[in-house]
């Protein structure tokens, strides 16, 4: 197959630059619903560009009370500062220990994965993505996407996920499921932290383990990670390559990280006419000027414009 022989990698992907005139669309909320499920409705292939603000309007809760009641054992042991407000900066603190360490995270892993269920929100929007060749590419750690019903070799989770173990070091390319032993944690956690017997260690080197989350260069991707970017690749040089329509669909991407999806889904748009954009995000959903009529930026609560595009396409 052509596409095969020219297919689009993920590195090739990331090469992009950001537009550098954008603007905030003033067309009145319904015109912009009424395009942004026109342009989904026309497209042939849907690649879903999926951050962070996704599953927060889907449901999902980080902080504030909820963070308050739920680790509340660990505010009243390392304080109420500005590390033990929400998960994300709870993570981040120097645990005086390894038992500590996967006290705090198999808790975190828990509670933001393995338990978490918040997914009526993505359930409904791949409910008018029926028919359509769809892939996700997200940086999210949750499995919302897979966990609503979305294939999972339809999915390129490039941040890793709440899921897996590492090397710390990253000594080898492989990485571990951990859902076992996080349920075994959290039943003995004691004071916050785990018995000494529970830490894991690498069975290869002997050293600490760690999520398998990219929060330095020791990220592991193994197997299965380059698996699913094969996977991405292909889908995105066979749906340029078919010349029929595409449909960008960045939901909560923002600006922590927009090298990884807002940035190259831009550069998309500039270079193919075939593909259109619908970027939905509270505040943020800036497009640039030139891609006109093609693109539709909606600042505004997620839960409700994608309730209101699916309610058109129903």
């Amino acid at each position: 197959m052509m596409f095969r022989k020219n297919r689009i990698t993920f590195n090739n992907f990331l090469s992009s630059t950001p537009a550098r005139a954008y603007i905030f669309q003033k067309t009145p909320y319904e015109e912009q619903i009424r395009q942004a499920a026109r342009l989904i409705k026309d497209a042939d292939y849907v690649l879903i560009g999926a951050g962070a603000g996704m599953s927060t309007a889907a449901g999902a809760i980080y902080g504030g009370e909820w963070f308050k009641v739920h680790f509340a054992d660990f505010r009243r042991k390392y304080g109420t500062g500005s590390y033990m407000q929400d998960m994300y900066s709870a993570g981040f603190y120097p645990y005086p220990s390894e038992e500590a360490y996967w006290g705090y995270w198999s808790k975190q892993c828990i509670m933001a994965g393995i338990d978490a269920d918040y997914t009526p929100l993505h359930k409904t929007l791949l409910s008018v993505l029926k028919g359509k060749k769809v892939f996700c590419l997200s940086t999210n750690a949750d499995a919302q996407f897979e966990k609503a019903g979305l294939p999972a070799d339809k999915i390129f989770c490039t941040q890793g996920d709440y899921f897996h173990i590492q090397c710390a070091r990253g000594c080898h390319q492989k990485r571990y499921e951990a859902i076992e032993l996080f349920n075994q944690m959290d039943a003995a956690r004691k004071d916050c932290d785990i018995p000494s017997s529970m830490v894991p260690k690498c069975p290869v080197c002997g050293g600490r383990m760690n999520m398998n989350l990219r929060i330095d260069h020791y990220f592991v991707q193994d197997k299965d990670w380059y698996e699913a970017e094969k996977r991405f690749g292909y889908f995105l040089s066979e749906a340029i390559s078919s010349g029929r329509k595409i449909c960008l669909l960045e939901l909560g991407v923002g600006f922590n990280t927009p090298m990884i999806i807002r940035f190259p889904f831009e550069k998309l748009m500039r270079e193919y006419e075939q593909i259109s954009l619908v970027r939905l995000n509270l505040n943020e959903a800036i497009i640039p000027e030139s891609f006109g009529s093609r693109a539709v930026g909606i600042n505004v609560d997620m839960k409700q414009s994608i309730e209101d595009i699916c309610s058109l396409e129903s």
